[in-house]
């Protein structure tokens, strides 16, 4: 096939699925932006929910298996909560507990799982609140949950998350293809004109030449994106071929070897992945929810790319304590490296504020090419009539 019909393909494939997935783009770029820095947005919009009380004179903030423990009980002894099946400590003395309540019933293909959380001060022990999280809402305490939910899933729950994954497909598809159908000759001068934002008294020469260069450098990061877009929400697209060359570790359920003794309790399961790793920080406790089930925990070593929670975790025998599996990023097989980069990559983490001030920015590119190239293609159409 010559040069010519494949630039036409490609030209085609560019334009309709800019014109038929173009809003969706822009309306995950922009909750993408917001949610780049959603743990502060959510502590600023949330104050009395979100964080701790100012201590008492000589009282010091702390994260004990003990304290832990404490919290998991007086939860459970209240019948307005119960035992919770989630814990996530504070991650510092400002922060507060946040203990989770799984949705009764499997919801719908279409309806959103909600959460309940409630929060828990740290220095006073008593509930400063709760809210559903993964409920849509315009309210302080449900706005990031909206944000957050609208960017993975749509609001439309297994469905939504797949429709993102296929945007995700057609958004590398459109990165691919625009870098081909930008590639100029191999001469200076051409490179030159095809990086250069000119006006020249005309607007559709502007719009075209800014969509062109400005996509020349956002492309590469949008394909970024989209890769661990598609990862997130279709992972059977993706693994299989990160294991044709290298290896990524089972993450099938696991269920309790140990047959005798007493269930561990939430602190005790937290002093064992605390030995396994004396200088993390444990950042969240998942409770079973059936005898047969193991404890998973969630640590954040020095040294990880992955910040907040982490990326290191423990299935521990809710009966011995012993561990189960554990993924360990630091010590990962090159699959699963490769694929522990893609959220810290995805939400800028990996490079800290400025790499969430970098995605950011880029979040706002699709709502510069879809102006840029439907005015483009207007133009172009108009003229043809």
């Amino acid at each position: 096939m010559s040069q010519r019909p494949i630039k036409w393909l490609f030209a085609k494939l560019h334009l309709y699925a800019g014109l038929w997935f173009g809003a969706l783009f822009v309306l995950l770029g922009l909750t993408g932006s917001a949610i780049a820095w959603m743990p502060e947005l959510d502590a600023y919009l949330n104050p009395t929910l979100l964080q701790a009380s100012t201590p008492a004179p000589g009282q010091v903030f702390q994260v004990t298996p003990r304290t832990v423990q404490a919290v998991v009980d007086q939860l459970a002894a209240d019948p307005a909560y119960g035992k919770p099946s989630q814990l996530n400590p504070p991650a510092d003395a400002r922060d507060v507990y946040v203990a989770s309540y799984r949705q009764a019933g499997k919801p719908s293909a279409f309806s959103q799982a909600i959460v309940r959380q409630v929060m828990v001060d740290p220095y006073t022990w008593q509930v400063k609140g709760e809210r559903d999280w993964g409920r849509f809402g315009l309210s302080r305490p449900l706005l990031m949950s909206g944000m957050f939910h609208l960017h993975r899933y749509v609001l439309s729950g297994e469905v939504g998350k797949t429709i993102t994954g296929i945007s995700g497909v057609m958004l590398l598809l459109m990165a691919l293809t625009g870098i081909y159908l930008w590639w100029p000759r191999l001469q200076w001068m051409a490179i030159k004109r095809a990086l250069t934002v000119s006006h020249g008294g005309s607007w559709p020469r502007f719009n075209y030449t800014l969509h062109k260069a400005a996509g020349f450098f956002a492309a590469p990061v949008l394909a970024v994106i989209a890769f661990s877009g598609i990862y997130f929400n279709l992972p059977q697209l993706i693994v299989p071929l990160v294991e044709l060359v290298a290896t990524v570790p089972d993450t099938a359920k696991l269920k309790n070897v140990a047959r005798d003794g007493a269930e561990l309790d939430a602190g005790a399961a937290m002093a064992a992945a605390q030995r396994l790793y004396p200088q993390a920080r444990v950042s969240r406790i998942v409770l079973p929810a059936k005898k047969d089930q193991p404890y998973d925990v969630r640590v954040r070593q020095p040294g990880e790319i992955a910040h907040g929670d982490g990326a290191t975790r423990i299935t521990l025998d809710a009966r011995s304590g012993l561990p189960l599996r554990i993924r360990d990023p630091l010590r990962a097989p090159a699959g699963d490296v490769f694929l522990g980069w893609q959220f810290p990559l995805h939400s800028g983490q990996a490079f800290g504020v400025a790499g969430r001030a970098f995605i950011t920015l880029f979040g706002l590119m699709p709502l510069l090419f879809l102006l840029t190239g439907t005015l483009v293609w207007w133009k172009r159409r108009r003229g043809r009539k």
